[in-house]
């Protein structure tokens, strides 16, 4: 098997007091097809490219001497301590073209050629009833024969603010015919409209494809990689942009699963012909990164790299483990909620970990199964999200549900302490595929995300699948802060 380089004095994160110190250890880091973090190449707070030797402390490949004090900065927002490229001051969207050499540029497009644009255009037809219904789509497909062309989905939309100004930042996972998975990034001014890259990022401000399938023969993540979340953690006394990238993803090698019966997908698997019913086995990853763009997989206690296995056989997670999200409860207890497919009741759960530092995992069980027969979860629950309430008081779960007959709509659970009692808030989903025969995302929503805009509004990022199996990401908002009704986006709404 091949060896993973390990880099000394950087590997358990434990609660001093307030704050997090490192201890003496190692974390293992591997190479294989993430480009520059062969050698793990990242980008110090002075913008110096700054590579390691084996053996080399972490610390130093960051660029300064150590980390202490590291705490979440939050998930949707982030106090920014470099600049921001400058959106429109009337508001209008940041439009990405393109020269020969496929380099992106910005220009400003108005509300109504950006309108027309998502939508398809705005002058009726006689075959006006027959184009795909693109309401609420944000963005959809790459052009033929690139690297998301068939695919894209597993939205991680995270908002930074400025002083004056905003960046959006999405990863997200795309694939063409007969590739694997990448997961790449998208920026964006305004959370609407989204630059696009064409291949693998080039330089420190470029979008495109950030990670890739592993190499390694012997890993968990060699067919699939995709995002689950994004945390950041920094210094109390170090500006934001010093800060780390955390990346939980799900990975899935050659490794299937045979489920008959209902169409099953960990996570969504689609093809021009509609959605294939194989269940590939998932297991759950850590890559970190200095800037967003260059990411370094961590190693877990499991041979193949992941963070920790599946259950064992009879447990309810003996399967996989899917889409990994990690909530920053306290700086001595992160949890992770994951789900999986329960062989005994023939339905998905949700399932919860705790950790003390990130890396080291320990189950506490299941904790959150499907609805009662004929509701939208039926057949149980998939990729969530879990947030603190509004109030800080307790937590909010918004997930993916699935029906009966493979139908997924987005629901919303709470829970007082968010390990145990959820309770779906109501019994009908928050939010639901499009009724439209020809609407983009008629056949399914799913892989929800959240992002606070102010005190009652939200956006809730989705993948969206038609009925052809065309997958894109849409945008519905919610404004009465309830989280209890979303409703898609029709125009331009900053």
């Amino acid at each position: 098997m091949q060896k993973a380089s390990s880099i000394k004095g950087f590997s358990s994160l434990v609660q001093s007091k307030n704050n997090l110190v490192d201890r003496e250890g190692s974390w293992n880091v591997r190479g294989g097809s993430s480009a520059r973090f062969a050698d793990l190449g990242f980008i110090s707070s002075k913008h110096r490219k700054v590579r390691y030797s084996h053996g080399k402390n972490l610390n130093k490949v960051l660029g300064r001497k150590c980390i202490t004090g590291l705490r979440c900065t939050g998930n949707d927002r982030l106090r920014l301590g470099q600049s921001c490229k400058k959106q429109d001051v009337e508001g209008h969207a940041v439009s990405d073209s393109k020269d020969e050499n496929g380099i992106s540029h910005n220009s400003i497009v108005s509300q109504e050629d950006l309108q027309s644009e998502i939508s398809g255009g705005s002058h009726s037809s006689p075959v006006e009833n027959l184009r795909p219904r693109t309401e609420g789509m944000v963005f959809g497909l790459g052009q033929p024969g690139s690297w998301d062309s068939m695919e894209v989905g597993c939205p991680v939309v995270r908002r930074y603010l400025g002083d004056n100004e905003q960046r959006w930042y999405m990863w997200y996972y795309g694939r063409k015919k007969g590739s694997r998975d990448s997961v790449g990034l998208t920026v964006s001014a305004n959370g609407i409209h989204w630059q696009r890259g064409t291949g693998r990022i080039e330089t420190d401000d470029d979008v495109g494809i950030v990670m890739e399938c592993s190499e390694d023969w012997w890993a968990f993540d060699t067919e699939i990689v995709r995002p689950s979340d994004i945390l950041i953690l920094s210094s109390e006394k170090l500006k934001a942009s010093s800060g780390v990238y955390w990346m939980y993803y799900s990975g899935c090698n050659a490794d299937e699963i045979n489920v008959p019966q209902v169409l099953l997908g960990n996570p969504w698997m689609f093809e021009e012909t509609g959605l294939e019913s194989t269940l590939f086995r998932s297991l759950p990853g850590l890559a970190m990164s200095p800037d967003g763009r260059n990411w370094a997989r961590i190693e877990g206690d499991h041979h193949s790299g992941a963070l920790f296995d599946a259950g064992t056989e009879g447990e309810w997670d003996s399967l996989s483990v899917g889409s990994p999200q990690v909530v920053f409860h306290s700086p001595d207890d992160l949890r992770m909620y994951y789900h999986s497919l329960d062989v005994k009741s023939g339905c998905f759960a949700v399932g919860v970990a705790r950790s003390r530092d990130g890396v080291k995992w320990v189950k506490l069980g299941k904790i959150l199964e499907g609805g009662p027969p004929g509701s939208f979860d039926e057949i149980g629950i998939t990729a969530r999200q879990v947030i603190s309430n509004q109030n800080g008081h307790g937590y909010m779960m918004i997930y993916e549900g699935v029906a009966a007959d493979g139908t997924r709509s987005i629901g919303l659970a709470r829970s007082s302490d968010g390990l145990k009692n959820w309770i779906r808030c109501q019994n009908e989903p928050v939010f639901r595929p499009a009724t439209s025969s020809n609407s983009w995302d008629n056949r399914g929503v799913g892989s929800p995300c959240l992002v606070q805009m102010d005190e009652n509004e939200w956006r809730l990022y989705y993948q969206g699948v038609g009925s052809a199996g065309r997958s894109g990401i849409g945008l519905a908002i919610s404004t009465d802060g309830s989280l209890t009704n979303f409703q898609r986006w029709h125009g331009f709404h900053v």
